[in-house]
């Protein structure tokens, strides 16, 4: 197969539709939701409220395991679920278009927290058939296909909505924004559903206990823990404190950074997945890992560079481009990992527990690295998030013997390697 054909494979182009469904609703209970607020002259508190409904994204895994268990059988158990949530989307998308904040924003802010709920619940099954559906070899390009069309959902969603409310009204908005919620709908009526392992039901410890179970009860269990944790901690680190470094620091406008950093860091990053994923089809996980791992640490000696050339547009541009596209490899190479860490019998709810250790770092990095410029400076702060990177790197040593056994769809799966020993 050629490396184009690769990215034709029908069950490529079905992450294309998926990504666009899960990341769409996003923004439309954020940042848009948040701008409708605004121009109706809700107060600052109000707005900053609006921020709590969000808080489903982040406890989604503990209804997972319900994702797992129960399910429409002749439909399938993860096509059950995902179109449950995505018909519930477009019916709240379309009833929110017939309210306004200025008069009911408690009806908007319910329907938001509807949204959330649904759309987390959404992502985790998503998640679970993504990991079940890829074959070892189609993951990384997978993943590339899944987060650029998630990436442009959000765009459409955040970006273009506030365009076209500017001229239709929000109203229109959401209406239109509930009718492209369909594309998930139409996708999820036309996949098939990947085989699942039979599980006999013994009430709360097959739901919670067993899956949390399995995974501490694995061969070098911290060491997989400790790698889900730390393998992008310095890429989360430095990102902590990017936009205050180029803004206040170097002085650069809202303007460049905002086309520098967020659209063409998003290009690069997108970039760096695809060129990830087609390389992850020669390369063996650990390979990958390792090689994009080091591409990551690396790149965040280009702020030390940028730090010593000063306000050069020139330099921002290389500096942020080589940064995202390193992110992007090692994106590709990370979520992969995430599915093969999955036992098949408990995909949606360790999904969930592995993407919620992932974020970890991005919680509580924030004081940190503020406490860390504020005392010691630019230089030693992008030092130590060079030296951040290298602790995920030990773990992934760790289990090199584990992890590099997990090559080809048909061998061995990494959860097999690890329970096998």
């Amino acid at each position: 197969m050629s490396k184009f054909a690769k990215y034709l494979d029908r069950q490529l182009l079905v992450m294309l539709f998926l990504g666009f469904s899960s990341g769409l609703p996003l923004a439309l209970s954020a940042s848009t939701l948040e701008a409708w607020f605004t121009m109706a002259g809700r107060s600052y508190v109000q707005i900053g409220l609006l921020s709590l409904v969000g808080l489903p994204y982040t406890l989604k895994f503990l209804w997972a395991p319900f994702l797992d268990r129960f399910g429409y059988t002749s439909f399938g158990l993860r096509r059950t679920w995902m179109i449950v949530t995505q018909v519930v989307l477009v019916c709240v998308l379309f009833a929110m278009s017939f309210g306004d904040p200025a008069f009911n924003p408690m009806y908007l802010a319910a329907l938001a927290l509807c949204i959330t709920i649904f759309s987390a619940t959404q992502d985790v099954a998503i998640d679970a058939y993504r990991a079940e559906v890829l074959s070892v070899e189609e993951r990384g390009l997978g993943v590339a296909m899944f987060v650029t069309a998630y990436r442009a959902a959000l765009l459409i969603a955040s970006g273009l909505a506030l365009i076209m409310a500017d001229h239709m009204g929000w109203a229109m908005v959401y209406r239109i924004m509930s009718g492209l919620m369909m594309v998930g709908v139409f996708t999820t009526l036309f996949i098939t559903e990947p085989p699942h392992p039979e599980v006999r039901l013994k009430g709360v410890q097959s739901l919670f206990i067993d899956p949390v179970k399995n995974i501490l009860t694995r061969d070098k269990a911290f060491w997989i823990i400790a790698l889900v944790v730390l393998y992008k901690f310095g890429d989360a680190f430095i990102a902590k404190m990017t936009t205050p470094f180029l803004l206040r620091e170097l002085q650069f406008t809202l303007t460049e950074v905002g086309t520098v950093n967020k659209v063409g860091g998003l290009i690069a990053m997108l970039i760096g997945l695809f060129v990830g994923g087609a390389l992850m089809t020669r390369l063996s996980l650990y390979r990958a890992l390792l090689l994009f791992g080091f591409a990551q640490a690396f790149s965040n000696l280009m702020f030390l560079w940028l730090a010593y050339m000063g306000h050069q547009m020139y330099a921002m541009v290389m500096t942020l481009m080589i940064e995202q596209f390193c992110g992007g490899l090692g994106m590709a190479a990370y979520l992969s990992l995430l599915m093969s860490l999955c036992d098949s019998r408990y995909t949606a709810f360790q999904f969930a527990v592995f993407s919620a250790l992932s974020a970890l770092p991005r919680e509580i990095l924030g004081p940190v690295s503020g406490y860390l410029v504020q005392h010691v400076g630019w230089i030693p702060y992008f030092t130590v998030t060079f030296i951040a990177s290298f602790p995920g790197l030990l773990c992934l040593w760790m289990l090199r013997d584990r992890v590099n056994k997990h090559r080809k769809y048909g061998e061995p799966t990494l959860v097999d390697t690890l329970e096998a020993s």
